[in-house]
């Protein structure tokens, strides 16, 4: 068995974006981005530059140099197989802010190669490429545990950026150049790469695609294994095959810019996919998804260019926004050996996650794509995301007894094979993407669709106009979305949710999937009533003053008003002083005023669709003293802590008065209440008013139990004149409150 190093591994995840969907609707899943769109016209030239290090004992080095650009680097050295035992550490110059990095570790063991069939050996050693972004310089440290292997060299990788024609007949193997040349692809994160099998865009289980790719060659050479390899020779190009869950979305060779010249022969097939191994390309984080493409080819130009393989060793590659690359060629529904997990090519799948994931939790968008794309993959060959399957050891210096059956989930990762680390924290959440996986095999059930964006009342649901219908993933040819009946919307079949912007009025909302097995599940019909239009305040806010208890710090005042809606009102909710919800039909708000001083009431009235309309006025409150009055008549003094200021006025004379004049909108008299207390008369401007009787059945200080409120402010005397009263002539004031 030849000596490992453990090396940490990254899962690829691939991410479904949103399907566009004309005029009012759109429908996805939980896309995190959306690229712009691109023409390709052509494969985008790339180029390698190596530099040598100069080794003394157990240390080699590239001192700090400037260099031709580069993207991604590595270290290699003259034997393949051979070990480095040790580090190597890097730091690059940035060539856009000229600024050095700071050090950086490359991981030493590179553990995903192919089985050494045919012509596909490594042709030196080599550690992980490390990504580090557009450079133009690097220095290089090596420090070995024991003499370094001889002919060290450090790699430089620039996935280069602008794309070239490719030639009608480019590159060594013409079938490769002829499946890709002449291709104008749009390329959009929401679009997939179209499969053979799939219906026409026009019909109704098809969903609407933004982009086009090139079907890989329908026949090429088959490629062998090696003489002594105890597994079948490599098939030739299987025929595409229905699955058992939905095709995700995937970025073709073209459109990330493969230049399929350097794919010296076609790639080989297996019998089927049996199994999908996880990994993490080791690669680094520090990468934007909008260089993912570029990652992609970086990883593409090493592992031709510098391992020697014929191709890219992953099938699929996942960034870490959840966007899907197909990997290495021979058609993304096909069987085509990889170089990925030493001695389990054959009858597997490779997908990595573009990334270092060994002290680094991989990102949830990532582990989306990754169970999507497992799911999809495994489920051409029927087989199951949950279940297990076995392999044969394909070389004899693996793992495992050459030849022999191992057993593995069919959702494993790298580490399973291999003596490496990888796919790091990756693999604690292989669980759960065989669960996920397992529900994009399953029918969809339709039963428990969500709708959100509305307000549900009885059994309707009332919007402004946008509403979210949602579901669990399901292994379905399309979606539709119906609206009384017709087809509004068509999501993909890797959607799990569609957003209709509805026009005003009422609607029968209703989702229908075509399952793989060829049966129909519907959902439940959602009543839906669109509606824009706001609440009205028929009346605006006004306050005034109520009868109630005075004291030196509060009023009592009443804000009124009418809030109607022409659907249906759900409430009214006060904003300002305070916080209060009232019921829809409520037209006022009994409250308490501070004393001279300026207060905003503010009212917010919302249908059951969310729209809203406010409401506010802002006014001040203030109190009058009873020595204040102008009086006439005999009136005495009380000194009592109960009244406002701690004194009041009192008459029993027949006929006395007091007034006040003031500029208000609404004014009130502050009395006292008690079993002896008599009656006054009330005028307003000269003219009789009202009659009040102050007697109760015990004493009640600081009292309104007469108030008037006019529209608007204006200046105005109320005056009040004592009855008299038979047996009890007594009348007590404490002043006057009003609202200017």
């Amino acid at each position: 068995m030849r000596p490992r190093t453990a090396a940490a591994v990254t899962a690829v995840v691939l991410g479904s974006a949103g399907l566009a969907v004309p005029l009012l609707v759109r429908a996805g899943t939980t896309a995190p981005r959306k690229p712009a769109a691109a023409e390709v016209a052509g494969p985008i030239d790339g180029d390698v530059h190596t530099i040598s290090l100069r080794t003394t004992g157990t240390k080699a080095i590239a001192p700090a140099q400037s260099t031709s650009s580069f993207s991604l680097l590595g270290v290699v050295w003259d034997r393949p197989g051979t070990r480095l035992k040790g580090t190597v550490k890097v730091r690059t110059r940035s060539a856009t802010t000229g600024t050095w990095s700071a050090w950086r570790p490359v991981t030493v063991a590179d553990d995903d190669v192919p089985d050494g069939a045919g012509r596909e050996r490594s042709r030196q050693g080599t550690t992980a490429p490390l990504w580090v972004g557009p450079s133009n310089g690097v220095d290089v440290r090596v420090t070995g545990h024991r003499r370094l292997p001889a002919g060290l060299r450090a790699v430089l990788i620039d996935p280069g950026t602008r794309r070239r024609r490719p030639a009608r007949t480019g590159g060594r193997h013409p079938a490769h150049a002829a499946g890709h040349q002449g291709v104008r692809v749009a390329l959009a994160a929401d679009s997939g790469s179209p499969d053979p099998s799939a219906p026409p865009a026009d019909s109704p289980s098809a969903a609407p695609t933004a982009s086009t790719s090139v079907s890989p060659p329908q026949s090429p050479a088959p490629t062998t294994g090696p003489s002594d390899s105890p597994l079948p020779s490599a098939s030739a190009s299987p025929t595409p095959r229905a699955g058992t869950a939905p095709r995700p979305t995937i970025v073709s060779r073209a459109q990330w810019g493969a230049d399929e010249s350097l794919v010296a022969a076609p790639n080989a097939y297996a019998d089927k996919v049996k199994a999908v191994f996880v990994h993490h390309t080791d690669t680094g984080n520090d990468y934007s998804c909008a260089d993912s493409a570029a990652v992609v080819r970086s990883i593409f130009l090493y592992h031709v260019k510098t391992n020697g393989w014929n191709d890219v060793g992953y099938n699929f590659l996942v960034d870490k926004c959840g966007t899907l690359f197909e990997g290495r060629s021979g058609g993304v529904d096909r069987p085509v050996i990889g170089a990925h997990a030493y001695g389990f090519n054959t009858d597997s799948a490779g997908v990595a996650v573009l990334g270092t994931f060994t002290n680094v939790a991989p990102p949830q968008a990532a582990l989306d794509t990754v169970a999507k794309v497992a799911a999809w993959k495994l489920g051409l060959d029927g087989g199951d995301p949950t279940g297990s399957t076995t392999l044969t050891e394909g070389v004899k210096d693996g793992n495992f007894t050459y030849g022999s059956q191992v057993p593995f989930k069919t959702i494993s990762g790298h580490r399973d094979a291999n003596s490496t680390a990888c796919p790091g924290l990756l693999y604690d959440k292989l669980s759960a993407i065989r669960t996920a996986a397992e529900q994009w095999t399953t029918p969809a059930d339709l039963t428990a669709v969500s709708l959100t964006g509305a307000t549900k009342v009885n059994t309707t649901y009332y919007t402004k106009g946008a509403v979210t219908l949602g579901w669990h993933p399901a292994a379905v040819t399309g979606y539709q979305l119906l609206d009384n009946g017709t087809a509004i919307a068509r999501p993909a079949p890797s959607a799990t949710s569609v957003t209709a912007t509805l026009r005003p009025g009422t609607h029968q909302l209703q989702v229908i999937a075509d399952n793989i097995d060829g049966t129909t599940a519907k959902s439940s019909a959602f009543s839906v009533v669109a509606d824009a239009t706001k609440p009205v305040f028929n009346n605006s806010a006004a306050l005034s003053l109520r009868t109630g208890t005075v004291s030196s710090t509060k009023i009592p005042v009443s804000l009124k008003w009418k809030a109607t809606d022409d659907r249906l009102p759900r409430s009214v909710k006060a904003t300002a002083p305070s916080a209060v919800t009232f019921a829809p039909t409520t037209t006022a708000w009994s409250a308490y005023a501070k004393p001279a001083t300026s207060t905003a009431w503010s009212l917010t009235a919302t249908d059951a669709a969310g729209n809203t309309a406010t409401s506010s006025v802002t006014r001040t409150a203030s109190l009058r003293s009873d020595s204040s009055s102008s009086r006439t008549g005999t009136w005495k003094t009380t000194t009592n802590s109960h009244y406002l200021g701690g004194t009041g006025i009192y008459s029993s004379a027949k006929g006395a008065t007091a007034s006040w004049t003031v500029t208000a909108r609404s004014v009130a008299l502050i009395d006292k209440r008690a079993t002896s207390s008599g009656k006054y008369y009330v005028y307003v401007d000269g003219t009789y008013a009202a009659t009040v009787d102050t007697r109760a059945s015990s004493s009640l200080y600081r009292q309104i139990q007469w108030t008037r409120t006019w529209s608007s402010s204006s200046r105005h005397t109320i005056k009040i004149k004592v009855a008299g009263t038979s047996g009890r002539p007594t009348i007590a004031l404490d002043g006057l409150a009003y609202i200017g």
